[in-house]
């Protein structure tokens, strides 16, 4: 008697139940991020969303791409799953926003060895609360099963989105300007980038993941889990008071790469370390690595996530703002004239 479809494609590794399973799982996840303009529901060829017609003058649509990277290694290592997503939507979004755009949906991708439906809802809850936090809906995905092409107890995670800006309200840094001050806004940690390094400094294993460490006041595994702060709220409510000139995302590549992306020709940020935000996990990736300071501000954000550049008579407002918008922010340097690049001191 020959094998159904379903019978075969199991036998080969893709259960299709599972997939089925998995989608039922997650609609009430997905749900919790419905926001106007979501057309239809998750299950469709395409995920829809309606811009009204009058709400812009000039609109200008801003996508972002991102994945986890590395940090997955500790999520399978600690079999904790409903955190990634934030990590994943965080990466994304941040970037969008500080182009001035506003996310408006999302979509994941989850690459995964086998689908264990239950361990797929967990990835997809992360994915939705980061929605909540961004403000954006999560509007589609898709979940593989790729057998023999990767382990089956792991998986891969990425996603996308769009945003939309006003034209002529969007940050380009064509508005910065010598003698602007320099921003900073705390981290949660080490946030999506650096985790191949950290792994290797500190030797990380399914023994020691576990370990207490005094100065977290967690385990080892909790901290480095903490997901990423979404900037997204506080931006938009900042950039609704104050004309921000620049803004940069300290992601991979730390503040070396990252905030000369914002500079124009002509200009240097000039940031001075002791008045940035500190996490006691750099020292302890630092000093078990013995990791030089120059690559340690070329790799994390060293508690700073965030870098934006305002008018030097609107900085107080601008920190005030973003306290009351519930992030922890300061003045950490200013813009001069000079070759393009970032200086710490």
């Amino acid at each position: 008697m020959e094998k159904s479809f379903s019978e075969s494609y199991a036998a080969a590794g893709v259960d299709v139940t599972a997939g089925y399973k998995s989608v039922e799982l997650i609609k009430s996840h997905v749900r919790k991020t419905e926001i106007p303009g979501v057309i239809g529901g998750i299950g469709g060829f395409g995920g829809m969303f309606e811009i009204a017609a009058n709400e812009y003058k000039n609109p200008v649509l801003v996508s972002g791409t991102d994945g986890v990277g590395t940090k997955l290694k500790l999520a399978f290592l600690l079999d904790k799953h409903d955190t990634i997503g934030i990590d994943c939507v965080a990466m994304c979004v941040n970037d969008v926003a500080c182009s001035g755009a506003k996310p408006l949906f999302f979509l994941d991708y989850i690459a995964c060895g086998k689908n264990y439906p239950e361990k797929t809802e967990q990835i997809v809850k992360g994915v939705a609360d980061g929605c909540v936090q961004a403000g954006c809906a999560l509007v589609g995905g898709e979940t593989a099963e790729h057998p023999g092409l990767m382990p089956e107890d792991e998986y891969d995670l990425a996603g996308f989105t769009v945003g939309i800006g006003e034209k002529e309200r969007l940050v380009s840094g064509e508005l910065l300007k010598a003698g602007d001050a320099l921003i900073g806004v705390a981290s949660s940690g080490v946030h999506s980038n650096g985790f191949s390094l950290i792994r290797k400094a500190l030797a990380i294993n399914e023994k020691n993941i576990g370990n207490y460490v005094a100065e977290f006041g967690k385990t080892l595994g909790e901290e480095l889990l903490t997901p990423t702060k979404i900037y997204v709220k506080p931006l938009l409510t900042l950039m609704d008071k104050i004309s921000v000139n620049a803004i940069s995302h300290i992601t991979g590549g730390g503040f070396y790469e990252n905030v000369p992306r914002m500079l124009k020709d002509g200009f240097t940020a000039f940031i001075e370390k002791k008045k940035c935000f500190t996490k006691p996990v750099f020292d302890v990736i630092q000093k078990a690595g013995n990791i030089p300071d120059r690559d340690m501000y070329n790799t994390f954000n060293m508690g700073t996530g965030l870098v934006l550049a305002v008018s030097a008579d609107d900085a107080d407002d601008a920190v005030k703002i973003l306290n009351e918008a519930g992030e922890q922010a300061t003045v950490i340097g200013e813009i001069r004239i000079g070759e393009k690049g970032v200086k710490l001191c």
